[in-house]
């Protein structure tokens, strides 16, 4: 992390506009900006909304990643279940790796964000283009991009991608949550009020919520064989199905003999939200990108923003995400 000099604080990479390529420098410029909830600006490039760094990041990732057909890509907005996912993916695809799960297994030492890499962290350097066909398949990945943005080579390939939604009233309080552990003395956070209004205007980091959702809704109806399309609370309530439903996504399934030895409840339980925090890597380490690990754990729970947000803000966000989604045949 990188100090600032005004500010006795300190601020990710991510959300910094320092380093920057030419071809960022001459493009930011030209951009629509606005204030973002814990950052200085956010640019919208067509049509989502980006700090300059992971802007410059994700120029990189689309011209440079080449997907492989037998890639598998994580994809959430935000703050929309993307540790859980992680880990579970992680462990889900390495079970035969890693057999004895209360041994050894690396989500005991490492934090999922370390085992399963955004690619937009891959290709922040701008002077740098990392060689990615020595990782053993089947290579696992995560992003943030909506679906329009993605390589090329993503959309052309193979490759599977599952994509995790959340309610966005949870997704918007763990956002906020998230922006204030992430600089909680900086000046750059907004009000939860003006955070709610730049929210729901589609002003967020990747946002707008609503269009990043429907981007892969929409795909998961057209390609079921490519885009997996799950919601966190859905998850939640029934976690020992959808794992299974992922891995025969992932052309993985378990087995009779899988399932009679308790592997499905190994991995939920070596991924649960209980045991994941209370790990000491998440309690104490930090990612290489300088965010404390213990920062991606909070409550890990569905309905949180009753503890957070008016009457008023609940019909306003729930007045536009039925107007976005009821007509696309999706529901929270």
């Amino acid at each position: 992390m990188e100090k600032l000099s005004d500010e006795n604080i300190f601020v990710p990479k991510c959300l910094q506009e320092s380093d920057l390529s030419q071809e960022c420098k001459e493009l930011i410029p030209t951009l629509p900006l606005e204030k973002g909830m814990f950052t200085a600006a956010l640019h919208q490039y067509q049509g989502f909304w980006f700090t300059p760094n992971f802007l410059q990041g994700d120029l990189s990732c689309q011209k440079h990643f080449q997907a492989l057909d037998n890639d598998i890509l994580l994809v959430t907005s935000p703050k929309s279940g993307t540790t859980w996912l992680k880990a579970l993916s992680f462990a889900l695809i390495n079970r035969n790796k890693y057999p004895n799960i209360h041994i050894n297994h690396p989500l005991l030492t490492t934090n999922p964000h370390g085992l399963v890499p955004f690619l937009v962290n891959l290709y922040f350097d701008k002077d740098f283009v990392p060689d990615l066909q020595k990782i053993p398949p089947p290579r696992l990945f995560s992003t943030h991009l909506p679906y329009e943005l993605l390589p090329k080579s993503v959309k052309e390939s193979t490759c599977k991608v599952v994509y995790l939604c959340r309610d966005p009233k949870d997704t918007f309080v763990s956002l906020w949550h998230f922006g204030n552990k992430l600089v909680p003395q900086s000046s750059e956070v907004l009000s939860l009020e003006d955070a709610f209004k730049s929210f729901c205007k589609g002003v967020s980091l990747y946002g707008p919520f609503w269009e990043h959702v429907l981007g892969y809704w929409k795909k998961s109806l057209e390609s079921s064989e490519k885009v997996m399309f799950l919601k966190y609370e859905e998850m939640k309530m029934k976690p020992d199905f959808y794992l299974k439903e992922i891995a025969k996504f992932l052309e993985c399934p378990f087995s009779k003999e899988e399932e009679s030895k308790g592997v499905v409840d190994d991995i939920l339980n070596l991924c649960s939200f209980e045991n994941l925090s209370n790990l000491e890597v998440n309690k104490t380490g930090k990612m290489s990108y300088g965010v404390e690990n213990k920062v991606y754990f909070r409550l890990g729970q569905v309905g949180d923003w009753k503890n957070l947000l008016t009457i008023e803000m609940i019909e306003h966000i729930n007045t536009i995400t039925e107007n976005k989604f009821v007509k696309h045949g999706l529901n929270f």
